[in-house]
């Protein structure tokens, strides 16, 4: 059974924010950048307890071919993604979606 998963509007504002990045480089790119975070959605949701805290109690999850990360916690009621981030960036902008 899987747990519900629900994104932030910050987390939203990311991935919309980095799908059209990729889609201006490349049509298409945007698409398959949507897909891959679609992907580890469904893993966190299967398995939210699969990857340990990384920071501020939040858990961290790369993504396949993109060198983005996803942030996530684990609520009772429902795993919160709550930033979706180029693994480059500084947790410091991590920080300010909490």
């Amino acid at each position: 059974m899987s747990a519900l998963v629900r994104l932030t509007s910050a987390a939203s504002a990311d991935m919309v924010s980095a799908r059209e990045w990729y889609e201006q480089k490349q049509v298409g790119l945007g698409a398959a950048f949507v897909r891959a975070v679609d992907g580890v959605l469904d893993g966190v949701g299967r398995r939210p307890d699969l990857f340990p805290p990384a920071h501020r109690g939040l858990r961290r999850v790369l993504t396949r071919r993109f060198p983005y990360a996803v942030y996530y916690r684990i609520d009772a009621d429902a795993v919160r993604v709550v930033a979706i981030l180029h693994s480059a960036m500084d947790l410091r902008r991590l920080d300010e979606h909490l």
